[in-house]
């Protein structure tokens, strides 16, 4: 059975080169989004089953996506990516109302699948 995934990220090359790996990797990629605003307009309107979120985005950061969207009577899962290691977000990150984090260059379709699933 196939996921859905939402790919929300400020860089173009980077949503295109992830959405096309998680495809290759058996997720359905639904759609991208460049800013917090967009994914929870896109994550309404698309309803994806895991929401890939980048911690820096130019309007929302991903901590504050996340815990608007666990408000929300049915959320979606919700991974955390970043350019840069989870270290450098500390307690914050553990904190945070998301099923796991992964650095950008770790992201793989099994390592999102050993997050959510």
């Amino acid at each position: 059975m196939s996921r859905t995934v939402l790919v929300v990220d400020d860089h173009e090359d980077f949503r295109r080169s992830a959405g096309a790996l998680l495809d290759a990797e058996g997720w359905q990629v639904v759609g991208h989004a460049a800013s917090g605003a967009a994914a929870l307009v896109a994550i309404e309107r698309l309803r994806p089953d895991v929401v890939l979120l980048d911690v820096q985005l130019p309007d929302i950061d991903g901590f504050a996506v996340a815990e608007r969207l666990a408000a929300w009577p049915s959320p979606p899962k919700v991974v955390l990516i970043s350019s840069r290691e989870s270290s450098a977000y500390g307690a914050r990150l553990t904190h945070a109302a998301v099923l796991g984090f992964l650095a950008k260059r770790e992201l793989s379709g099994a390592a999102l699948a050993a997050l959510v699933d």
